[in-house]
């Protein structure tokens, strides 16, 4: 059974020269949170004492407004970021797709990059192997693909990231927005793709700003509001209350 136990946990970005108020605003602006003080120096408190525990079948939504902490959280749940303060223990194999390229190489092969990459996701070699002919359709790259990725377009080079970061049914499954994928006509293929791998998932953790997307796919909601949990409960109520927040928060 997968599961997320998250306890009191906190995130601070220390801002070592905290005379230059470039550097400050550029981390505010790129995560969110607020200045605060952490070990001696000026710091940007992402995330306070954040509390929360996912099962089987939950599907949360994490609302807020922009520099709310979303990001932040998703990181540390997805094992990118360990909390400054508090504990952050999950139970399952994570799959997050907030960065598809992750643990490619633009040198190798697009076969060679799903292996990698199948790999650096958590599947053992002979599974990423496996794949093989499932991503090569599902890509329609052909003979591309045995070609080095830093010669693919970017529309390509997403197909590629994509099909392989959707290839295997994930136990816990993180998202920053919905994925769009390539051209129109690939789009609404990847689309399909996405919500079968969302239902494949024994947990979704999934920010967007977008609400008819977050009533589609999620049952729980997580309000934040500069880098504390506001709110956690059944989605309606969650959102009922984002809807009532100062835009400012």
């Amino acid at each position: 059974m997968a599961a997320i136990h998250l306890l009191d946990a906190s995130v601070a970005y220390p801002i070592y020269d905290a005379r230059s108020r470039s550097l400050k605003n550029a981390v505010l602006r790129g995560i969110g949170g607020r200045i605060a003080a952490y070990e001696g120096r000026v710091a940007v408190q992402a995330l306070s004492g954040v509390s929360l525990q996912l099962r089987d079948g939950d599907r949360l939504a994490l609302i807020g407004h922009n520099g709310a902490g979303k990001s932040t959280l998703l990181k540390v749940l997805a094992g990118i970021y360990e909390p400054s303060q508090g504990r952050v223990r999950i139970e399952g194999r994570v799959s997050s797709l907030t960065d598809l390229t992750m643990g490619m190489d633009l040198e190798a092969t697009g076969y060679e990059n799903i292996v990698m990459r199948g790999v650096f996701l958590g599947l053992s070699h002979a599974e990423a192997k496996a794949k093989l002919p499932e991503i090569e359709a599902f890509t329609e790259l052909g003979e591309f693909l045995n070609l080095p990725v830093r010669s693919y377009s970017t529309g390509m080079l997403v197909r590629l990231a994509f099909a392989v970061s959707t290839a295997s049914r994930p136990e816990i499954l993180i998202m920053d927005e919905m994925i769009g994928a390539g051209d129109a006509a690939f789009s609404a293929k990847a689309k399909a793709r996405v919500t079968d791998y969302i239902a494949r998932s024994s947990i979704l953790v999934l920010a967007s700003h977008d609400k008819a997307v977050l009533r589609q796919f999620c049952n729980k909601g997580a309000l934040l509001r500069k880098g504390r949990l506001e709110r956690f409960g059944p989605l309606e109520d969650v959102l009922n209350s984002y809807e009532h927040q100062p835009a400012a928060a």
